[in-house]
C-alpha cells in the first residue's frame, strides 16, 4: 500500500499535477486500494485545517501583503540605510538589515523578499552594485522571514506536532539572528572585493529623522511579539492584531492606502491564503493514512539500523530536510515531513522544539535553491532579472546558511 501511495505521488509531481492534487490524488488512491471508504479523505481534510491555531496563517498573511504595498517597508529601508549606508558596501548590510526587519513582521520569505526586492534593488543598481548580487542577497534574507517570528511555517509545524506557538517563536528569533550575521559577512566580503561604494553619510540627525519616519512600522514586531510572550494575547489573535494595525498605519497615518488598494490585497492574500490551506488539508489526510499503516515508526527503525550515534542520525535528518526543500514547497515538505521525522528525533533525544526550528530553517533554505526556489522566483519577477543570474551568485549564501543550520543541530544553546 505504501509504495502505490509513493509511486501515485511521484508519477503525478512529474506530470505537472499542482502539489495539493498530487498529495491529495495518492491519498485517495492508497485509500481505496486498501479497501477504506473515501469519506475518510474528506474527514481527514477537514480535520486538518479545522484548528484555531490556523487562524494565524491568513492573518499574517495579509499583514505582510499591507505592509510590503504600502510605504512601510520603504520606510524600513530607508531607516536600515541611514544606520548601515556609511560602510563600504554598507548598502548590502541594509538589504539584510531591512530583510530581517520585514521578517519580525510578514512571517512570509516571499513577502519579505518582495517587498526589500521593490524598494532596494533599483536604488543600489544606480550606485553601482551589481544587481543580479543584490537580488541574491535579498532572496538569501528572505528566507530568515519564516524563521523569525511570526512565522507561517512555525505555526504549522505547530499544529501538526502539537507544540507550543510562542515557544517556538521565541526558539526562532537567535537563529535568525545568526542568518542575517552570516550573510551580512558573506556580503561584506562581497562587497570589499568588488569595491563597491559608500553610501549614505552616517549622521545621527539622518538616523533620527528616518527613525521617526519609519516608528510605526518598528513598533510592529515590538507589538505582536510583545503581546504574544507577555501573555497579553495568543498567536492567532496576535496576527489580527497586526491586520489591523498595518491596516490603520497605512490607511490613517502614511495613507499610501485607499480602499481599491485593500481591496486588491484582500484577493491576493486570499488565493495565496487557499493555496496553502489546501495543501494542509490533503497533506493532513496523507499523513493520518501514513500513521495508521505505521509508516513513520518504520522509517525511524531503518534509519536507526544505519548507526546509533545521534550526530550522524541528525546529519542524515538534514539531509533529507534539505534534499526535500529542492523539490518541493515550504508548507507541503513541512507536512509531509514532520509526521515521518518527529518520531525519529524523539527517539535519538531531540526536544521537538529544537527539531521544529531545524526543519524550518532547512526548508527555509529551499526558498533558494531551484528548482522549486519561491525567493529566487520574487526576486526575478520584482527585478526582471533572468532567473539563471540571481542562481549563480546566490552560491555563497546558499553556504552560509548550511554552516548556520549545522550550528544550530548541534549546538541546542543557540536556541
Amino acid at each position: 500500500m505504501t509504495a502505490i501511495l509513493f509511486i501515485a505521488f511521484v508519477f503525478l509531481m512529474m506530470i505537472g499535477v499542482p502539489i495539493a492534487f498530487a498529495i491529495g490524488g495518492s491519498a485517495m488512491l492508497a485509500i481505496y486500494a486498501d479497501g477504506i471508504p473515501l469519506m475518510l479523505v474528506v474527514q481527514q481534510m477537514f480535520q486538518g485545517v479545522n484548528s484555531f491555531a490556523l487562524v494565524a496563517v491568513p492573518m499574517f498573511i495579509l499583514a505582510g501583503d499591507l505592509m510590503s504595498q504600502g510605504k512601510m517597508s520603504e520606510r524600513l529601508v530607508s531607516f536600515s540605510e541611514s544606520i548601515f549606508g556609511f560602510l563600504k558596501g554598507g548598502l548590502f548590510l541594509v538589504a539584510v538589515g531591512a530583510g530581517m526587519f520585514f521578517a519580525a513582521i510578514s512571517g512570509s520569505g516571499a513577502a519579505t523578499t518582495a517587498a526589500v526586492s521593490t524598494s532596494l534593488v533599483p536604488e543600489l543598481e544606480k550606485k553601482g552594485y551589481d544587481p543580479a548580487s543584490v537580488s541574491s542577497l535579498i532572496a538569501a534574507s528572505g528566507t530568515i522571514g519564516v524563521v523569525i517570528p511570526p512565522s507561517v511555517p512555525m505555526i504549522i509545524y505547530a499544529v501538526i506536532s502539537q507544540q507550543s506557538i510562542s515557544k517556538l517563536f521565541l526558539s526562532g528569533i537567535f537563529p535568525g539572528v545568526l542568518m542575517g550575521v552570516g550573510l551580512a559577512v558573506v556580503a561584506l566580503s562581497q562587497a570589499y572585493h568588488r569595491n563597491y561604494p559608500k553610501g549614505t553619510r552616517f549622521s545621527f540627525s539622518t538616523i533620527w529623522k528616518s527613525f521617526l519616519d519609519s516608528v510605526w512600522g518598528i513598533l510592529t514586531p515590538i507589538i505582536i511579539l510583545g503581546g504574544i510572550f507577555s501573555g497579553v494575547f495568543t498567536p492567532s489573535e496576535a496576527a489580527v492584531v497586526a491586520v489591523f494595525y498595518a491596516m490603520f498605519v497605512s490607511v490613517f497615518i502614511y495613507r499610501d492606502l485607499g480602499l481599491l488598494d485593500i481591496y486588491k490585497i484582500l484577493l491576493k492574500s486570499a488565493v495565496t491564503t487557499s493555496v496553502i490551506l489546501f495543501v494542509v488539508s490533503a497533506s493532513a489526510a496523507l499523513s493520518w493514512i501514513l500513521s495508521s499503516w505505521g509508516v513513520p515508526s518504520a522509517i525511524a527503525s531503518s534509519v536507526l539500523s544505519f548507526s546509533s550515534d545521534p550526530m550522524i542520525l541528525m546529519l542524515l535528518v538534514v539531509g533529507v530536510i534539505l534534499l526535500t526543500g529542492v523539490f518541493l514547497e515550504t508548507a507541503s515538505a513541512l507536512i509531509i515531513l514532520t509526521p515521518v521525522l518527529l518520531p525519529l528525533v524523539v527517539q535519538i533525544g531531540i526536544d521537538p522544539i529544537h527539531f521544529g526550528v531545524i526543519i524550518v530553517m532547512g526548508l527555509a533554505i529551499g526558498m533558494i535553491t531551484p528548482p522549486v526556489a519561491i525567493n529566487l522566483y520574487v526576486a526575478s519577477s520584482v527585478t526582471q532579472i533572468p532567473l539563471e543570474r540571481i542562481a549563480r551568485n546566490i552560491i555563497p549564501y546558499l553556504s552560509i546558511l548550511i554552516v548556520i543550520l549545522l550550528l544550530v543541530v548541534y549546538v541546542p544553546m543557540l536556541i
